[in-house]
C-alpha cells in the first residue's frame, strides 16, 4: 500500500476539522499559504517584525478601546435622561434594544467583510459610523429619531471586533493566543472603565449633550492615528469563499455552538451591568449619580484582572485549553452574584467589592469565548467570519438584557433580578463542563 495516502487522509481530517474551507483543497491552500508566510516573517524578521507586532497589538487595542467612548457613553446619560422625563425606562430600553440589534446583525457581516477587505477599512468605516451617530444625538432627543441613531451606532459599533480579532490573529501565533489575547481583550475592560469615566466627568460637569458629543471627538482622533498606521499581518490570507459557504462550514463544528451559547448568557449578564448599573445604583441604592456612575467603572477596572487571569490560567495551567477555565470561574460568578443583594445593604465598600468581583468573573470567561476560542476556530483565514458569528450569537444575549432588567426590575424588584443572573452563570457554567476534556488546538 501506498504509504502516502495515509498522510493524505490525515492532512483533509484535520483540515476539515480544524478550519472553515469551501472545498477541501482551497482550505489546505489557503492555511498553509497563511501559515508558512507567519511561520516565515516571525522567524526571519528578528527585531524589526517584534517591533510591528507590538506596534500593531498597542494600535488595535487603542482602538478597540476607543470604540466604547461611543458606546458606553449612553449608559452614563440615561439616569439624565429619565430623571429629566425626556423618556421612560421603557423607551430607554428599546434604544438599547435598537443598538444591540444593530451590532448583533453588523457583526454577520462584518466578519466576512473582515476576511475578503483589509481590516483596516472595515473597522475604520464602522468607527465613523459611531461617530456620526453620536454626533448626531444631542440634536435628536426625540424617541423616533434617538432610535434610529442608536441602531446606527448599533451598525458602527459592530465593525470593530471582528476586524480587530482577524488583524491580531495575523500578527501573533496559536501558542501564545491565551495570554497575548487576554492581555488585548483589556481594551473592552479599560476602554469601558475610561469612556464611563469622562462620560461621567462631563455629564456632572456640563450636560447629557456633551456626554455623546464630546467622546465622539475624542474618538475621532482614534480613527485618525487606526486608519493611517495600521498593517496588514505576514499571515493575513483574504479568504475568496462566499460568506454563506464559509457559514455553513462554521456550523458544523458542535464546539462553536458552545462557545457562542455561552458568549450569549455572559452576555445578557455583563451587558445588563454596563447598561443599567448606574440607574440601579440612582434608584434602588439612592447613590447620587457621580458617585453611581463611579461605583459602576469598577465593573470594567477591576474586569481587567479577569481577563488576565483566564488567559494565564487557560496556557499556562491547562495546555491552551479554555474551558476549564470558563467552567470554573462562571461556577465562582453565580456564587458571587447570589451574595451581591446582601453586600449592597454594608454600604458602599462592599457593594463596590460586589460588583468589583463580579467583574472578575464576568470578564475572564467572556475574554476566552469571543477571543482565543474564536481564533482558534477561524485562524488567519477566516478569524473575521469566526469571530463575527460567536460574537454576533452572542450579542443576542444584548437584545434580551434591556427588556429583562426593565421589565423583572419593574415587577419582581432589582434584588430578585440577580437571581435571574445565577441562573444565567450557572448555565454557562454547566456548558463548558461539557467540553472540560476538549484537547487544546494546535
Amino acid at each position: 500500500m501506498d504509504s502516502r495516502g495515509p498522510r493524505r487522509e490525515a492532512g483533509r481530517a484535520a483540515c476539515t476539522g480544524q478550519h472553515l474551507r469551501h472545498g477541501a483543497d482551497r482550505c489546505v491552500s489557503a492555511r498553509d499559504q497563511a501559515a508558512s508566510l507567519l511561520d516565515r516573517a516571525f522567524r526571519d524578521g528578528g527585531v524589526r517584525i517584534a517591533l510591528t507586532r507590538w506596534h500593531i497589538f498597542g494600535l488595535t487595542w487603542l482602538a478597540y478601546a476607543g470604540f466604547y467612548l461611543c458606546r458606553k457613553n449612553f449608559s452614563v446619560v440615561m439616569p439624565a435622561l429619565e430623571q429629566g422625563g425626556l423618556f421612560t425606562k421603557l423607551q430607554l430600553a428599546d434604544f438599547v434594544f435598537a443598538y444591540s440589534l444593530a451590532y448583533s446583525l453588523g457583526q454577520l457581516c462584518a466578519g466576512p467583510l473582515a476576511d475578503r477587505l483589509r481590516p483596516r477599512i472595515t473597522v475604520s468605516i464602522g468607527m465613523a459610523l459611531s461617530i456620526a451617530a453620536n454626533l448626531a444625538m444631542p440634536h435628536g432627543a426625540l424617541y423616533t429619531p434617538l432610535l434610529l441613531l442608536s441602531f446606527v451606532n448599533g451598525l458602527g459599533q459592530s465593525a470593530g471586533w471582528p476586524g480587530l480579532v482577524k488583524n491580531m490573529g495575523s500578527w501573533f501565533d496559536a501558542r501564545h493566543r491565551g495570554v497575548v489575547m487576554a492581555w488585548w481583550s483589556t481594551n473592552y475592560v479599560l476602554g469601558g472603565f475610561i469612556a464611563t469615566l469622562v462620560a461621567t466627568r462631563v455629564v456632572s460637569t456640563v450636560n447629557w449633550q456633551a456626554g455623546l458629543w464630546m467622546p465622539a471627538v475624542l474618538l475621532s482622533a482614534v480613527l485618525l492615528l487606526f486608519a493611517s498606521f495600521d498593517r496588514d499581518g505576514p499571515g493575513e490570507a483574504r479568504s475568496k469563499t462566499p460568506a454563506p459557504a464559509m457559514y455553513r462550514e462554521l456550523l458544523k463544528q458542535p464546539t462553536v455552538w458552545v462557545v457562542a451559547v455561552t458568549a450569549a448568557l455572559l452576555k445578557v449578564t455583563r451587558y445588563s451591568f454596563l447598561f443599567w448599573l448606574p440607574l440601579y445604583m440612582t434608584e434602588q441604592l439612592r447613590y447620587p449619580l457621580a458617585q453611581a456612575g463611579y461605583i459602576s467603572s469598577l465593573y470594567e477596572l477591576v474586569g481587567f484582572g479577569g481577563a488576565v487571569l483566564a488567559g494565564y490560567l487557560s496556557d499556562r495551567v491547562f495546555g491552551s485549553r479554555r474551558f476549564p477555565v470558563a467552567c470554573l470561574m462562571q461556577a465562582g460568578l453565580a456564587g458571587a452574584l447570589l451574595w451581591q443583594p446582601t453586600l449592597t445593604g454594608a454600604g458602599p465598600l462592599w457593594n463596590a467589592i460586589g460588583i468589583s468581583l463580579i467583574g472578575v468573573l464576568t470578564y475572564g470567561p467572556d475574554t476566552l469565548m469571543q477571543g482565543a476560542c474564536a481564533q482558534d476556530a477561524g485562524r488567519n483565514v477566516a478569524g473575521g467570519t469566526a469571530s463575527g458569528f460567536i460574537s454576533g450569537m452572542a450579542s443576542l444575549g444584548q437584545l434580551v438584557s434591556p427588556y429583562l432588567v426593565a421589565w423583572w426590575a419593574a415587577t419582581q424588584g432589582w434584588d430578585a433580578l440577580f437571581r435571574v443572573f445565577v441562573a444565567l452563570a450557572l448555565a454557562g457554567s454547566a456548558l463548558t463542563a461539557m467540553q472540560w476534556r476538549r484537547p487544546a488546538i494546535a
